[in-house]
């Protein structure tokens, strides 16, 4: 039986790499894109020999996703099955104090490249429809918006209404939709700064919270199971899933600890 090929943007580390080494290890033919070529060639290693690519993306590149999954579909056997959506950077603080570029870069890569990627990816799933799959990277901050994340919350939020979006206009090509929204996952993400105003790392915010952070692998299983299931949003992680439930059942409540409290409550 001829394998399946996973196309993943944020591959050199974190999430895509824990992503890419699950469906490497049941068979999958792993397309790896980043920006980081150093960190693309680690992950391909944990991959078995011959069943990955790499491909320097920089999502926001219209123009450079047609190339880099054409690229992947003529070394992976012409298909491409599932293309996951999953780079993106961090932004926190709050609104008044985020400059204008890094809001620009915040938006440029977590949204607009998710857009892009959908554009470029959809002749490719339709192709190998049905069983294709569309999979993005949303996060617990696009199920309720907090103080000090602005601006990441609002592209997460974007990529929610994506998926949402897609998974009716899809629906008559048979390509699945779906999107992962974790809440602070244990990737080198949580150890950058959140802005250029602090240089308090994320992890100590989110350790001096009281808060989880839910190991990588968790994000992997989870994004296999949304990929071969019917959910529409997997929630990843304690917080994610209490965070959903708050927001169904006592958003009142939710709304007053945000106030309340004056930090984030999201993740990823």
């Amino acid at each position: 039986m001829a394998h399946k090929t996973i196309f993943i943007t944020g591959g050199a580390s974190g999430i895509g790499r824990a992503v890419a080494v699950k469906f490497g290890s049941q068979g999958w033919f792993v397309g790896l894109a980043d920006v980081n070529e150093a960190g693309m060639r680690e992950t391909a290693a944990m991959i078995p020999a011959g069943m990955s690519s790499t491909h320097k993306l920089d999502v926001r590149d219209r123009a450079a996703w047609d190339v880099a999954l054409a690229d992947c579909a003529k070394v992976s056997g012409g298909r491409i099955d599932v293309v996951f959506n999953n780079a993106g950077i961090p932004l926190g603080g709050n609104l008044a104090d985020n400059n204008t570029a890094e809001i620009e870069r915040c938006l440029d890569i977590n949204l607009k490249g998710v857009l892009f990627g959908a554009q470029a990816a959809h002749p490719w799933l339709k192709a190998s429809a049905p069983g294709s799959c569309l999979l993005s990277t949303a996060s617990a901050a696009g199920i309720y918006g907090s103080p000090g994340a602005s601006v990441y919350s609002a592209t997460k939020f974007g990529v929610r209404a994506l998926t949402e979006c897609l998974d009716g206009e899809w629906a008559a090509d048979q390509i699945k939709v779906a999107d992962l929204m974790p809440a602070f996952i244990d990737t080198p993400l949580i150890d950058m700064t959140p802005n250029q105003q602090t240089n308090e790392h994320i992890r100590g915010r989110v350790q001096n919270a009281g808060l989880e952070i839910t190991p990588v692998a968790d994000v992997a299983e989870a994004a296999w199971n949304a990929v071969h299931g019917t959910a529409l949003h997997t929630r990843v992680g304690k917080t994610a899933h209490r965070l959903a439930f708050a927001a169904r059942w006592m958003p009142g409540r939710l709304r007053k600890m945000g106030k309340a409290s004056g930090k984030p409550l999201g993740g990823r």
